[in-house]
């Protein structure tokens, strides 16, 4: 027998998605360690399909809450301030790697029999070339979020929301294939390699995150489009979007980073 609420708060059914979510993830932990061991991958791959199976299971349930409209007010507080610290975690990751990068890059450290590091001769990345063409495509599909934002509060233009939705998403699958032939010329034509060096290991980890990234902000405004065209989304209600369009920008803030501290920077006095 239903009951009818007295208050602005959600209480949520018994879920077994907290469970599988932590199973597939150490799932995922552990059978990366025995990859990397040479042991097996299956362990890795299972964890993963149990991780994908949560993501998609979990969350279609908070869709389905929004549109009974458990997401009152001040739920729709708490999913922001969760997906606020959310972000700030993500901002502490790509910290430690711009720590390191401009660690080794102003200090570089001798090895451990004490010789001098000699940098490796590395052919600079021209950052106002193709890297120059990839912020540019980033900002503009940033700039197609916040269209699709502001026609969704400002009137629900619904025909606006989708065509800024489907133009980022254009731009964004544009930056990764774009990023995927600058990885192919420096691999294959500049002398370029995965890891053996500071430089060579913190340029792909951090540029290579942050293309990992890109793809998940890309999937995350694909679901919203989806969302859109059903008709979900309105002006007071309207969270997912908008954490899909906080990610946004926080990917293109971080590109702005990379951009001017990796090419243009860290680039500048290589030969």
């Amino acid at each position: 027998m239903a009951h009818a609420k007295n208050h602005d708060y959600h209480i949520i059914n018994p879920s077994p998605w907290p469970l599988l979510a932590a199973v597939g993830g150490f799932a995922m932990l552990f059978g990366a360690v025995l990859w990397m061991h040479g042991v097996t991958a299956f362990l890795f791959w299972a964890g993963l399909v149990v991780v994908l199976y949560v993501m998609y299971g979990w969350w279609s349930e908070v869709v389905a809450e929004a549109r009974v409209g458990d997401h009152t007010p001040v739920v729709r507080i708490g999913l922001r301030y969760g997906f606020i610290l959310f972000i700030m975690s993500e901002v502490m990751f790509f910290f430690a790697w711009f720590w390191s990068f401009f660690k080794h890059a102003i200090y570089p450290m001798q090895d451990y029999f004490g010789t001098e590091y000699v940098a490796p001769h590395i052919h600079a990345v021209d950052p106002f070339h193709l890297p120059l063409i990839n912020t540019v495509v980033l900002l503009l599909s940033g700039c197609a979020v916040t269209w699709a934002h502001h026609a969704l509060v400002h009137g629900n233009d619904r025909k606006g929301l989708i065509q800024g939705l489907a133009i980022a998403i254009v731009l964004g699958v544009a930056f990764t294939g774009l990023q995927g032939y600058e990885y192919f010329i420096l691999l294959t034509h500049d002398g370029w390699e995965f890891g053996g060096d500071q430089f060579y290991s913190n340029f792909f980890m951090a540029t290579g995150f942050h293309g990992f990234h890109v793809i998940i902000g890309t999937l995350f405004l694909l679901v919203c489009l989806i969302r859109a065209m059903k008709g979900d989304f309105t002006p007071e209600q309207h969270v997912g979007f908008e954490a899909a369009a906080w990610y946004w920008h926080f990917v293109d803030v971080v590109w702005l980073f990379l951009f001017f501290a990796v090419y243009i920077w860290g680039t500048s006095g290589l030969s």
